[in-house]
């Protein structure tokens, strides 16, 4: 298992994309990595567009950026809701910044944009966020799946695998936090 001893976070909201959610934290829990469902508040239930639901273990506004090895932003609806949230900026920022793993598939660009952390980086995601991530200053590239960095960037659900080879592979490849 590469990812056993990792600690990393996914942050979730009303209006998550069911598979880029479930997906990822099932591949990355199979990797042995320690998962935890980041929302509003511990207990919170969230239901995706398509209506399966995901329960927030704790909350992010009480967690700190010393406790992750990676952060994992799924697209969906979900994106334009937390971004709003200073303490998610900050914690995407600040792992970011620390070279840690953050993970951004189709609409999550929306919350690295408002982290401040896209420019002068490539990226992807959905057709919809192009020109936002332009606009922030961001190279947009038209790739299933790619790293930049500590960045590891999706484009929409049928990249999903590919998402999750280049995630798993970028946390395996850190050090342990």
């Amino acid at each position: 298992m590469k990812l056993e001893g990792r600690r990393v976070a996914v942050l979730v909201a009303d209006g998550f994309e069911d598979l880029e959610f479930w997906v990822t934290v099932m591949r990355l829990r199979e990797e042995g990595a320690e998962v935890t469902v980041l929302g509003e508040r511990a207990g919170q239930r969230f239901r995706g567009k398509n209506g399966l639901e995901a329960v927030a273990d704790a909350s992010y506004e009480e967690t700190t950026a010393d406790e992750w090895d990676a952060i994992v932003v799924p697209g969906g609806w979900a994106p334009d809701k937390l971004r709003r949230s200073e303490a998610v900026k900050t914690l995407v920022r600040t792992l970011n910044d620390r070279g840690r793993v953050v993970g951004l598939i189709c609409h999550a660009g929306l919350v690295a944009i408002s982290a401040g952390i896209v420019k002068g980086r490539r990226a992807t995601g959905s057709l919809g966020i192009k020109d936002d991530l332009i606009n922030a200053g961001a190279q947009w590239v038209d790739e299933p799946a790619f790293r930049d960095g500590n960045q590891v960037w999706g484009r929409v659900v049928a990249d999903i695998p590919a998402f999750c080879r280049e995630l798993v592979q970028a946390i395996a490849e850190q050090p342990k936090g």
